[in-house]
């Protein structure tokens, strides 16, 4: 098993990985010696039982220090002292995946990007089963997101957030051109849309960028037709007919000048914010948790972005797709595992850990009672619902039933290198042939698997 882990999404030129928490700046850690600690913070009475715990987001850490001390008040007989320690994002799983490997040096709890989650899904599973810390909080909690951080049963991980792909609409461009995107229903009517903006605009705004360095649009479209690009067994099935319907529609697009290449590659890049700021695109999808890049780096832009469901390929066809995550885990090599899961669970998938979620987080929480509490959801004092026209909630509760997913396995890295460095820049770059270019990289694949 290879301990060198690339970058997640929003690395330096492409996404390699789907992300979702944070933009990843560093590289892998190529060099040997200890990964250095970006923070440590460690809070809780000093008697109390100590555990250790891993991140590779500092927010991560405020957000368990909140719980913990929320923990600790309602816990007087289980009092809990935690050092948070933030690492850089591949220093930390490397880290990881050495102490799993050599039987010393894990951490008690640590969380695990979605990405790489299935690097330590193989052999014999070096984490603490959560499942029944987590059955009390089930019937709350979508199901998707459980299942995604499980193998042969065994939940082992955690989740942050459901991830829910929604379109993200500019209503001051679309209000000044004459469109109105609660009428999108299909992405036929989407490019109607961008036609009549192109001529509107006198070809100053596109409708969309589509990606050369990520592979969002794909995931919709394959949750969209039910598909896959992955099999039961995890092997690479990329010649879908989902992704070659999207990147068909998407060479259209760029050949009718309604659609642009995304700077830097997407929209989750510096370049992508600066374009979205300059009111080059009126629109594109993006999963739920890139609220809080809107508020980080766009925060000039409030009272001008709704978000609404994606549009379909068919009417019927589910409208969204779980992107990104974060798995917390609880490690066996912890002398107080059962302790660390009961935490981890309180933390996580209660209704107080999924109101800090969405308050300090701005994430789409996978319990779903936050999603009809309307003192969280009609909170006009919260930043999120404060920032955008539409009610995010409103949107996840009308596709709460249509957010597919996507399997994350272990050739999920390699399948994503072939798009975001070759296929995607080819056919949106060069014009090159779809089919051909499906048909060399599932050769390169099957070559890998």
């Amino acid at each position: 098993m290879s301990t060198a882990i690339l970058a997640g999404c929003g690395s330096d030129k492409t996404a390699l990985t789907d992300s979702a928490e944070t933009n990843h700046t560093d590289e892998s850690a190529e060099e040997s010696g200890e990964a250095e600690p970006e923070a440590i913070t460690t809070v809780g009475p000093e008697d109390g039982t100590h555990l250790e715990m891993w991140t590779f987001v500092e927010l991560h850490s405020n957000f368990y220090a909140e719980m913990l001390n929320t923990w600790n008040q309602k816990n007087p007989d289980k009092q809990l002292n935690i050092t948070f320690t933030t690492y850089p994002y591949a220093d930390m799983h490397n880290k990881l995946m050495m102490a799993n490997q050599t039987g010393s040096g894990a951490p008690d709890i640590c969380d695990i990007e979605i990405g790489q989650f299935p690097n330590f899904m193989q052999g014999q599973v070096q984490f603490y089963p959560l499942n029944e810390v987590i059955d009390p909080y089930r019937t709350d909690i979508v199901p998707a997101r459980i299942e995604v951080y499980s193998k042969d049963g065994k939940n082992y991980g955690a989740p942050t957030h459901v991830g829910a792909t929604v379109m993200y609409y500019n209503t001051k461009i679309l209000e000044q051109y004459g469109i109105d995107y609660t009428k999108i229903v299909t992405w036929n009517d989407y490019a109607e849309a961008g036609k009549k903006l192109k001529e509107a605009s006198g070809g100053k705004v596109f409708m969309t960028s589509v990606d050369t360095g990520g592979t969002d649009w794909l995931w919709l479209a394959m949750a969209e037709y039910g598909e896959d690009y992955t099999n039961k067994e995890g092997a690479p099935d990329i010649e879908l007919n989902s992704i070659k319907q999207m990147l068909t529609m998407q060479q259209s697009w760029l050949e009718e000048g309604i659609a642009m290449i995304s700077p830097g590659g997407q929209v989750d890049m510096e370049e992508g914010f600066a374009n979205i700021g300059d009111g080059n695109i009126a629109s594109f999808p993006k999963a739920m948790w890139f609220m809080s890049r809107f508020l980080n780096y766009l925060p000039e832009m409030k009272d001008t972005w709704a978000i609404a469901p994606c549009p379909v390929f068919e009417e019927g066809q589910p409208r969204s797709v779980g992107i990104g995550g974060t798995g917390t885990v609880v490690s066996v090599q912890s002398s107080n595992t059962e302790l660390a899961a009961e935490f981890l669970a309180f933390a996580k998938l209660s209704y107080e850990g999924n109101e800090k979620i969405w308050e300090i987080l701005g994430f789409d929480t996978c319990n779903t009672t936050i999603w009809t509490d309307e003192t969280i959801t009609k909170d006009t004092g919260n930043k999120y619902l404060s920032y955008f026209v539409t009610n995010p909630f409103d949107t996840l509760n009308e596709i709460k039933n249509e957010i597919g997913i996507i399997k994350v396995g272990r050739m999920n890295p390699a399948i994503a290198e072939q798009f975001n460095l070759t296929i995607l820049n080819n056919c949106f770059e060069n014009g090159a042939e779809i089919e051909s270019e499906l048909a060399a990289a599932q050769d390169a694949l099957e070559i890998e698997y």
